[in-house]
């Protein structure tokens, strides 16, 4: 039940981020073991004045190209099955797409199963 969104500097195409998406959307299933149906997602696009970001924080050389990706989902994924969805995010991303990695920063928010509503006001695994 993941929440994801993608910020990216405006001038990308529909198609491209469209594009993005559906890579994004299918390792979170692929790797994160999340149903296939489970597809919540916002891209939004900023101005360039408006979204800032260090270039070279931690030794990583970063371009205009840069986006964030951040999801938020259910805690429990072990550290191993994160680095590999980050490994691999990162690289389906630069083949598909054409975006550096250095350029792919990702973050995830773990909550617990109570902090969900679906729809209708509904606490579907509260108790």
């Amino acid at each position: 039940m993941p929440l994801t969104r993608i910020v990216t500097i405006k001038g990308r195409s529909s198609e491209e981020k469209s594009q993005i998406g559906e890579v994004v959307l299918q390792t979170i299933v692929d790797k994160l073991h999340v149903p296939a149906n489970d597809r919540f997602l916002i891209i939004e696009e900023v101005e360039r004045e408006n979204f800032s970001f260090d270039p070279n924080c931690l030794d990583i050389e970063r371009s205009d190209g840069f986006l964030i990706v951040q999801i938020t989902l259910n805690a429990g994924r072990s550290d191993e099955v994160k680095k590999e969805f980050y490994t691999v995010l990162a690289e389906q991303l630069n083949q598909k797409n054409g975006i550096r990695k250095e350029d792919v920063f990702i973050n995830l928010i773990e909550v617990t199963k109570e902090n969900w509503s679906y729809g209708n006001g509904l606490a579907p695994f509260i108790a």
